[in-house]
């Protein structure tokens, strides 16, 4: 018998936990501990069910409001508006900000007024939008847009002028033309750094829906949001607010895979 099939039993009975399980437990151990300190908590009485209801209310409310179709109606017309916001941002933000990173006379004619509206707050203009707009989904869309496009517009300028100059000469000198160049090096070499603005756009966009939902809406979680706490349905505010978490953390995840799809030369 070999000091190895003496060690193995030993190791297997002291319950060390398997490698999956430490990572599990090292990624997510204290969400899981916080959730069910919140459950215990809340059964026992330690904080008033009232305020912080159980975890399994909320999940039976979350339930309940998906089975009927009322959460379904408000997760689509959510997801319609930020989707279409995000969208607008993107098929704005990320062609600005590669003009404006390889062209500086651009960039210096329009950087000081983006500068002023990137710091002017988008809730701060939601009225002004309103006004403009009406109280309807122009409105709401447009704040949305207004917030979204600012982290993808940077990100890309960023991107676009971190690029190595002497990638960009070594093409030169292989005869490579400006749209060569920028179809070869300069646009691959940004997209990492466009990812870390659409991801950054893609949470500001869920944000701003719930505070526009909020004013003047009858539809969208932020709605639910307002409308059960109006309502003291505190479970169903809970579920909303979960549900829209989870939107943000499915959105998040889209465009990380996306990203390592598009981005594995960037990969340790």
């Amino acid at each position: 018998m070999t000091l190895q099939s003496l060690d193995t039993p030993a190791r297997k009975g002291r319950g060390i936990p398997a490698p999956p399980v430490r990572a599990f437990l090292s990624r997510y151990g204290l969400v899981t501990a916080f959730l069910a300190l919140w459950q215990v908590s809340s059964t026992v009485g330690w904080v008033s069910p009232a305020v912080f209801p159980p975890l399994d209310r909320i999940a039976a409310a979350l339930w309940t409001g998906i089975a009927s179709g009322a959460l379904v109606d408000d997760i689509a017309i959510s997801l319609q508006r930020a989707g279409l916001a995000f969208g607008a941002a993107v098929g704005l933000g990320i062609p600005m900000g590669l003009l404006m990173g390889q062209l500086r006379p651009v960039e210096r004619a329009l950087d000081p007024i983006l500068q002023i509206f990137r710091q002017t707050s988008a809730l701060a203009l939601y009225p002004v939008f309103i006004l403009l707009m009406g109280l309807g989904e122009t409105s709401k869309v447009f704040v949305i847009f207004w917030a979204t496009l600012f982290p993808i517009l940077l990100a890309t300028i960023g991107g676009v002028k971190q690029v190595d100059r002497k990638l960009v000469e070594m093409a030169e000198s292989y005869g490579a033309t400006r749209v060569q160049v920028f179809r070869r090096v300069i646009l691959p070499a940004s997209v990492p750094a466009i990812f870390v603005g659409l991801r950054l756009s893609a949470t500001t966009a869920l944000l701003l829906l719930i505070a526009a939902e909020m004013i003047g809406a009858n539809k969208g979680i932020g709605f639910q949001v307002m409308n059960a706490q109006y309502n003291f349905q505190i479970p169903l505010m809970f579920a909303a607010i979960f549900l829209m978490a989870g939107l943000g953390l499915a959105a998040n995840g889209i465009l990380v895979l996306l990203q390592r799809r598009l981005c594995r030369w960037s990969q340790d």
